[in-house]
């Protein structure tokens, strides 16, 4: 049974963004077939809906690039595709939130130019400030941002929990590897051992 301090836990949403996620989105092509096929919007918005009757803290994490993109360092694949599609221009519907995940005010956004939520960021010191001590990952994609930032959140000291159906990639056994190979570094659990705890 899943259990935290819900004044102390932090469920951080991770690039649920239009290029990202929604089907004629510039990263559509690699994200939206898992997460429609897979419900994951729907998971998370009991994730997230749970978290605030419970009086948790939701973060927002997106990544967002100038339009002329002189913020994005291309020195792997992942970031050249970017510019390639041109996708995830700052102040475009691309990178904003989809509308299901959109912030209710007060809660906070993370905008970051590199490959995890932390990195060049505020975040830590937000979680912080917050007297945050558990964080809750869903997003897209599980072997990239999500695993990647719950990572660093390990590393920053941060009990971590990641929701397995909360979560996707571009296939199932990328997601599922992603998974795998986090299961010594934190928690995975699901929608419904989230929710329970909230509940709680």
């Amino acid at each position: 049974m899943t259990e935290f301090d819900t004044a102390r836990t932090a469920v951080i949403n991770t690039h649920w963004q239009y290029d990202i996620v929604a089907p004629e989105g510039a990263f559509g092509p690699f994200f939206a077939e898992g997460v429609q096929r897979h419900g994951v919007i729907a998971k998370n918005e009991l994730l997230t809906q749970a978290a605030r009757a419970a009086g948790g803290s939701v973060i927002h994490v997106r990544t967002a690039f100038r339009p002329d993109y002189a913020d994005l360092i291309v020195n792997c694949p992942l970031l050249g595709l970017v510019e390639e599609r041109k996708a995830l221009v700052d102040g475009t519907r691309g990178a904003e939130l989809i509308e299901e995940l959109s912030p209710e005010p007060g809660e906070l956004i993370i905008t970051h130019t590199r490959l995890t939520g932390f990195h060049g960021t505020e975040l830590d010191g937000i979680l912080r400030g917050k007297g945050i001590d558990t964080v809750v990952f869903s997003g897209v994609a599980t072997d990239h941002v999500v695993q990647g930032t719950a990572r660093e959140a390990v590393n920053h000291g941060y009990r971590t929990l990641i929701v397995s159906d909360a979560c996707s990639a571009a296939n199932d056994e990328a997601h599922q590897a992603a998974l795998d190979t986090f299961t010594l570094l934190g928690e995975i659990v699901t929608t419904d051992d989230v929710v329970a705890a909230f509940s709680r």
